[in-house]
């Protein structure tokens, strides 16, 4: 089925409205009609070729949110008229021992990503910057009522990015958890860790976010361009989870952590960073990294947010205005998260 979407031709150009083919409904999938797809760093660095060479044309997106318009003659997760979400992955083997463990975001033979990939029906993977979607019924999330469709669209990528190394590291009570970066993951952590009951701080370069920071539930926050405050924080925390997307001074950070305090990477710069032995050594430190979440822990995290009053802060824009809003991501000029009106698709 031809379906339009908005497609970046190459590294270098602008993005473009198109027609792309995707499968008809089968038997095990449902047809998802998109309101809305964030826009997540990861769309950036995929669609520049940061990350290795894209698949043109590419059309990103995997931060959707919609409503189910047709199903398949034997789905029985879903039905017209559901409201569903999509995030990073739209397929995987389900048959190795992580698949079998819900943790398909680990799948030993790889999942399938939402785009920028190969399905299983051998067509290449459109992301959310479009108007339709088919995918598995197993692939699609509940979005509970209690979500606005625009607000929860971030979440499917940026909320499990951070519920995830919360949940696992168990972040609670009696806990110190840091959140390093205010941006478009580090907003929703900030939220996630305050309600699972910890103890919140941001980390930031500047103090320009800090009133939004203390909003989100933040009980602390840090500037690292002041004098002192590496050294003030030393010893400080249990948890960090850093969502920067570029190198940091390590040696600095590790030194924040507890005796078995972990620090976990799921910002992911396209330059290596070095690994400061010492730091580790001291304090019985670890640094570890995490990657989205699985099926299950996905529809948890949206379940949390519902329960919680936890929602991405959001600027919606049209579809021409996507080559803006990437340069403005980049630039770090957006309050937290840029989504599509995909209905402007036409």
């Amino acid at each position: 089925m031809d379906v339009l979407a908005y497609a970046s031709p190459s590294a270098k150009a602008p993005f473009e409205r198109t027609t792309v083919q995707r499968r008809d409904v089968g038997p095990r999938d449902v047809l998802l009609d998109i309101k809305a797809a964030g826009i997540c760093h990861s769309d950036i660095h995929t669609g520049r070729d940061e990350w290795g060479p894209a698949s043109y044309p590419l059309v990103p997106g995997h931060e959707i949110a919609g409503i189910v318009t047709e199903v398949g003659s034997e789905v029985t997760k879903h039905q017209v008229g559901d409201r569903v979400g999509i995030g990073c992955m739209v397929d995987s083997c389900r048959t190795c021992e992580n698949c079998q463990r819900g943790l398909e975001q680990f799948c030993l033979n790889g999942f399938v990503g939402t785009y920028n990939a190969t399905g299983k029906d051998g067509l290449p993977t459109y992301g959310g910057y479009s108007r339709q979607l088919v995918v598995d019924q197993d692939f699609a999330l509940k979005i509970p009522d209690a979500l606005a469709l625009d607000v929860a669209a971030p979440l499917l990528c940026a909320g499990i990015t951070m519920y995830s190394p919360l949940r696992h590291w168990k972040a609670g009570p009696g806990m110190q958890v840091a959140i390093v970066g205010m941006g478009g993951l580090g907003h929703v952590g900030v939220q996630l860790a305050h309600a699972m009951g910890a103890e919140v701080s941001v980390i930031s370069q500047s103090r320009s976010k800090e009133e939004d920071g203390r909003r989100f539930g933040a009980d602390h926050y840090y500037a690292t361009s002041e004098d002192g405050t590496y050294k003030r924080l030393r010893n400080r925390f249990d948890l960090i989870v850093n969502t920067v997307s570029a190198p940091l001074p390590m040696q600095n950070y590790l030194s924040m952590l507890r005796l078995d305090g972990t620090m976990v990477n799921v910002g992911a710069p396209s330059e290596p960073m070095e690994v400061p032995a010492f730091a580790l050594l001291n304090n019985r430190r670890s640094w570890a990294g995490s990657n989205i979440g699985g099926i299950q822990e996905t529809q948890e995290m949206l379940d949390f947010c519902a329960e919680h009053g936890i929602a991405a802060e959001i600027e919606t824009i049209a579809p021409t205005q996507i080559d803006e809003a990437w340069d403005r991501v980049v630039a770090s000029d957006v309050r937290y998260r840029f989504v599509i009106d995909t209905t402007q698709i036409i």
